[in-house]
């Protein structure tokens, strides 16, 4: 399946796994790759001995190319960056601020640029910048989200773009893959699938937690002070957002949310912790290994696409 993305990164398939903080680890990375997407390294809250430490972990369990994500807020992201350009990673996303600053270094280093960007005027200006590719990241995605839904960015930005087009939020399957390309993307990124994969370090009780989960059982909290996080309904999540809604200060919102999505994904409290994911959950009904996963999305889309013709006569 060849398109400007597997050309860019010279992996198999157009499919890349989402960096998700606490979760996505060098082994999910590597597994993800290995089955012939592009894998990634999460960087969020985490120092620089760790992130050196998984790259090299992720090149000792695969040769295929994978990423890191970078968050820009984050307070030693310059150090960060040190690293991935010090191990020579094959590409790099950015997300949580301007990653232009950061082109020149990466160059430098032979790192593929992909920025991760909410709308067409910031996709233009990465674009001019010298991005490699771009994400664009829909709000049925989990996680930190935006205000446009993946099929308003991908009507909006792809026919805006030369670059390949990355589209993020809501994807879980071979259909959404094979919607993607038609719209002209050149693939996916998806997240809230590889939580389910065998080689996924997240608690088995989050896993679980993804496994009964109902169309409608995600809730996003935090837009009342800008920081919108979309999650799966439960004791923190519903009381979050009721504080919201009557008033509670910002700093008290704040600290409250602080810790809890590594409170679920890495303790497995499911009730008081922030269970992070997108709204994409009934295709999530078993754990498997990555390779499955990818192999499922992979048949499906070409399923769909072989079908595709006849829509059109």
């Amino acid at each position: 399946m060849n398109t400007k993305l597997t050309s860019l990164l010279n992996i198999k398939y157009p499919i890349i796994q989402g960096g998700m903080a606490w979760i996505s680890d060098a082994k999910l990375a590597a597994a993800v790759s290995e089955a012939g997407g592009a894998g990634i390294i999460a960087t969020g809250g985490r120092d620089t001995n760790y992130v050196r430490e998984q790259i090299r972990l992720a090149k000792s369990l695969t040769d295929k190319p994978f990423g890191v994500n970078v968050m820009l807020m984050a307070p030693n992201k310059d150090e960060v960056v040190e690293v991935i350009c010090e191990e020579k990673v094959a590409f790099v996303t950015l997300g949580a601020g301007n990653p232009v600053p950061y082109f020149e270094k990466f160059d430098q280093a032979g790192v593929k640029k992909i920025p991760v960007v909410p709308n067409v005027k910031l996709a233009k200006r990465v674009q001019n910048a010298g991005a490699d590719a771009i994400v664009v990241e829909g709000m049925e995605a989990g996680g930190h989200i935006g205000v446009l839904t993946t099929m308003a960015l991908m009507t909006q930005v792809i026919p805006e773009i030369r670059i390949p087009v990355i589209v993020a939020g809501g994807f879980a399957d071979g259909r959404g893959l094979a919607a993607a390309l038609v719209m002209g993307a050149a693939g996916v990124q998806i997240g809230t699938r590889f939580l389910l994969a065998l080689e996924c370090a997240a608690h088995p009780k989050f896993k679980q937690k993804l496994i009964e989960a109902t169309d409608t059982d995600t809730i996003v909290t935090g837009q009342t002070i800008g920081h919108a996080v979309r999650g799966v309904k439960n004791k923190f999540s519903l009381n979050f957002v009721e504080l919201e809604k009557n008033g509670t200060p910002e700093d008290e919102l704040v600290k409250l949310a602080t810790g809890t999505n590594r409170l679920a994904a890495v303790d497995g409290d499911i009730e008081n912790g922030m269970v992070q994911a997108g709204q994409s959950l009934l295709p999530l009904t078993e754990i498997e290994p990555a390779k499955d996963i990818v192999d499922k999305i992979i048949n499906e889309a070409r399923e769909v696409l072989l079908k595709a013709p006849e829509f059109a006569k």
